[in-house]
């Protein structure tokens, strides 16, 4: 995405925590084209070599290999930086179902370190990636963001530490901060393998695979997915506000519609058919519901526009078309 007209100072120097993974690398990209120095803290659990291999030879970009629950790796990362873009955590909620005390040490560790290591170095501001499995069991459509229900995983469970441990940095430290609530991104390099894999990307591998997809559920569950570019769009415009009233407080990313699992299947079906017409024709498959899943989830983004003039340009049928031809041209 090209964030030139969104003002950010070339000059600044940032981290970007998780720069290697899905959201991360592509925004260490959009730093790079707008002239920024950038820096790249990543261990490769879930991150990958190849969505940053092309940018280890840019002269503003340098990679630190490292450990977000090490808080030396955090400590030498944070040097010299200006602002920081915390993006590294370990996602999925059946991951954190299956292994609670991994995520947390990630997620709740990980963050807490991340957050000293920024206060010591006297970082100007801190904007880390939240979530929205912190509604919880919160059954209010749309989601804003002070109104929230219980967690119903140790994922979402660790994400909703996060704003607190940030909450009370900012008023006990004087840090400021901001949280981006992420719904459902999806996009360019979102990796489709691994048992965790996100359900856009999987879904797009099985059609090219000619393999029915499996929806768990009878399809009526629904987010509200949010293309890559929205995303980075939220993340500058974090950077980039001078508004004291838009500091030290939480935010949801998202476009502010909802569709539900089975439109979103045909719409991908629809889009890979454009590549091969044979995919028109696959069946869909259907499962059991998926144990800590929130059965919908629909944002209202009136706060990021009202404050940061967050202008997502990305619905889901222009983002999938985008997502689509980049796996189409990139995995086929």
């Amino acid at each position: 995405m090209n964030i030139k007209s969104l003002n950010l100072d070339s000059n600044l120097h940032i981290l970007v925590t998780g720069g290697a993974g899905f959201i991360g690398s592509n925004i260490c990209e959009s730093l790079l084209a707008n002239g920024n120095r950038v820096t790249c803290l990543d261990n490769f659990a879930t991150g990958k070599k190849e969505n940053i291999s092309h940018l280890l030879k840019h002269k503003n970009f340098s990679l630190i290999t490292g450990d977000i629950r090490n808080i030396n790796d955090c400590k030498v990362a944070c040097k010299s930086v200006d602002f920081i873009l915390h993006q590294a955590a370990l996602g999925s909620v059946p991951r954190s179902i299956n292994d609670p005390i991994t995520s947390n040490d990630v997620n709740v560790s990980g963050f807490l370190n991340m957050l000293v290591a920024a206060r010591d170095a006297k970082v100007k501001r801190f904007v880390f990636a939240a979530s929205s499995s912190t509604y919880g069991d919160s059954t209010d459509l749309p989601k804003i963001e002070n109104v929230i229900g219980k967690p119903l995983s140790p994922y979402a469970i660790t994400k909703y530490v996060n704003e607190l441990y940030a909450d009370v940095f900012s008023k006990t430290y004087g840090m400021e901060t901001i949280g981006l609530r992420y719904f459902n991104v999806f996009g360019r390099k979102q990796d489709p393998n691994g048992a965790y894999a996100a359900v856009i990307p999987k879904f797009v591998m099985q059609f090219m695979s000619h393999k029915s997809p499996t929806i768990n559920g009878d399809g009526s569950f629904s987010r509200d997915f949010t293309y890559i570019d929205n995303v980075i769009e939220m993340n500058v415009r974090a950077l980039t506000t001078n508004n004291k009233k838009a500091l030290n407080t939480i935010y949801n990313v998202a476009y502010g519609e909802r569709t539900n699992l089975n439109e979103l299947v045909n719409l991908l079906r629809d889009n890979l058919s454009e590549f091969d017409p044979k995919i028109k024709d696959i069946k869909i498959e259907y499962g059991a519901t998926r144990q800590g899943d929130v059965p919908h989830s629909l944002a209202s983004i009136e706060k990021a526009k009202n404050l940061l003039g967050y202008n997502p340009q990305f619905d889901i049928k222009k983002g999938l078309k985008e997502a689509v031809t980049w796996y189409w041209n990139n995995l086929k």
